[in-house]
């Protein structure tokens, strides 16, 4: 049985990753980390209360504890399952140099069908080639606070690797900004209760090519967060994502 520590235990995908495990049969939830502690669950303040070391830490909580909970994984040499969005330059930084002493799983989404769908962009911007323009259309939740979604930048830069990363991204338009140039456009939409959106248009001479993806349930991601955490348990030193997970199913 692996014992996983659940950072950002009490947050809304926090719950539903323990109602994911609760159901699996080789992984139960040891314990927490939330701004929010209970004693009689185990749920720390902060990694350094910590009592328990786990087999591995799913994180859904949020870029502001990574360096401490980073740390303290690389001493108690824990591997980590990263699925908080938002990280800036220096949060990768930090995610690297980790990934160099201990097991790291860092993707922007953990959907199976998003992971597929990264896979077909790639291989309709190999055919397509300049002919056709790419924009990309993300929608959220009004309570999502990071603008564009990990997933959408997981779409662009498979879009992108087809041209050997010779396109730049614009994030949005505003005013007089002239005539398209070589860029991938990248469009984020908040509204309402919307799960997940994400469409990757191909727009070219009289003619447009759609691929899209949405999710109607939080769960998806919290299912594959969890076939990566006992995926990743025993795995060398390194950093890994979904393609290395699909390898092997």
């Amino acid at each position: 049985m692996i014992d996983a520590l659940i950072c950002g235990i009490n947050g809304k995908m926090g719950k539903m990753l323990c109602s994911v495990i609760e159901a699996d049969g080789d992984i139960r939830t040891a314990c927490g980390v939330d701004l929010t502690p209970d004693d009689k669950n185990r749920v720390y303040a902060s990694f350094d209360d910590l009592e328990e070391t786990p087999d591995v830490i799913i994180d859904f909580s949020s870029p502001a504890v990574l360096k401490k909970e980073l740390e303290w994984a690389v001493k108690r040499n824990v591997p980590v399952v990263l699925a908080a969005t938002g990280y800036a330059e220096a949060d990768e930084e930090l995610i690297n140099a980790a990934a160099e002493k201990i097991p790291v799983f860092r993707t922007g989404n953990f959907s199976l069908g998003i992971n597929l769908l990264v896979k077909l962009v790639k291989s309709a911007a190999e055919v397509l080639g300049e002919n056709f323009d790419i924009e990309i259309i993300e929608r959220h939740h009004n309570q999502k606070v990071d603008a564009p979604s990990g997933t959408a930048l997981m779409l662009a830069d498979g879009a992108r690797s087809a041209f050997d990363g010779d396109k730049p991204y614009l994030k949005g338009r505003d005013g007089i900004v002239g005539k398209r140039g070589n860029e991938i456009g990248i469009h984020a939409v908040r509204g309402g209760t919307i799960v997940g959106e994400h469409e990757v248009m191909f727009a070219g001479d009289d003619e447009i090519i759609t691929l899209a993806h949405s999710a109607r349930s939080k769960r998806v991601f919290a299912a594959g967060a969890v076939k990566a955490a006992k995926w990743i348990v025993g795995k060398p030193a390194g950093k890994y994502d979904m393609n290395d997970v699909l390898e092997n199913i």
